[in-house]
């Protein structure tokens, strides 16, 4: 371990921090440089292991909401159909995540182009979306609304993460299952299955944040005990520096995202998917 290896997992940390809430794909992010600078380390361990730094942003920032379910799940239906809820969209990427685990990590993981092509379809599906909801966060119209604006535009059916039916947990748990291709993005495919199952912005992107807690919290134990034989000191303490830079800028990041998000909506980050994955592919024929 030199200094270089230091300060390219603290810029890997970034990455991280910055890219994993919003819908631009952070693993796809990570892969990508960490083959252009040449940064590997066993079986992408360190790409999935500082991921708890993120976990750890979202804990601290919804750390009240969060103690309130737990407190009132014993007697509250609303606190356990929100738990069930998340769990039920858990679920599907949890089982084909760990059934597909090899495939993933040693085909997918180790294919920049795949990762470039995923990001730019990505950012077309996302600026896709992005047009068909043009408005700003507007209050719901009801589940028994119209479904569609005067304008065309797709009417808001449920503006609270903490409320959304079951059956759209399930649906957006079946579509997060998409971002088991690196550079699809987790987040990108679930607030895109809230957007078009109903949800305003800030609920779809808020949902997939509270949804990021277990599939990542879930990933980053199975991937450890898959590796815990390749780990040495050098990999943890490369680890534990990008785990602290993706914690605090994970922390900015999530206190001010759905803010952009509820204003600004997801063209911007659509582009950058697709300005991304054209260098890296650019990148890929010029230097393999």
């Amino acid at each position: 371990m030199t200094v270089v290896n230091l300060m390219e997992a603290a810029l890997l940390g970034v990455v991280e921090g910055l890219t994993e809430f919003l819908p631009v794909s952070s693993t796809g992010h990570l892969l990508l440089l960490g083959h252009f600078l040449g940064f590997e380390a066993k079986g992408k361990t360190f790409e999935v292991l500082i991921q708890l730094g993120a976990i750890l942003a979202i804990l601290v920032v919804y750390s009240r909401r969060l103690t309130d379910v737990a407190v009132r799940v014993p007697y509250d239906p609303a606190a356990r159909r929100f738990v069930l809820g998340v769990l039920i969209a858990f679920l599907p990427a949890a089982v084909i995540g760990a059934t597909m685990h090899g495939f993933i990590k040693s085909v997918l993981f180790e294919t920049p182009a795949v990762i470039c092509v995923a990001l730019i379809l990505g950012g077309l599906v996302l600026l896709w979306v992005d047009m068909r909801h043009p408005q700003a966060d507007e209050p719901p119209v009801g589940a028994t609304g119209a479904g569609v604006r005067p304008d065309g535009a797709p009417a808001v059916l449920y503006d609270d993460a903490m409320r959304f039916p079951l059956p759209v947990c399930l649906v957006i748990g079946l579509c997060q299952c998409f971002a088991l291709v690196p550079g699809v993005s987790r987040s990108g495919s679930t607030i895109v299955a809230g957007l078009m199952l109903g949800a305003s912005k800030r609920a779809a992107a808020e949902f997939s944040f509270f949804l990021a807690i277990p599939t990542m919290s879930g990933a980053f134990a199975y991937d450890l005990y898959k590796t815990r034989h390749e780990l040495n000191f050098n990999d943890a303490t490369l680890i534990v520096v990008g785990f602290i830079l993706a914690f605090v800028t994970a922390l900015i990041v999530v206190r001010y995202v759905l803010d952009f998000i509820s204003r600004h909506g997801f063209a911007a980050f659509a582009w950058w998917r697709m300005i991304v994955g054209a260098a890296g592919l650019a990148g890929l024929m010029v230097y393999g």
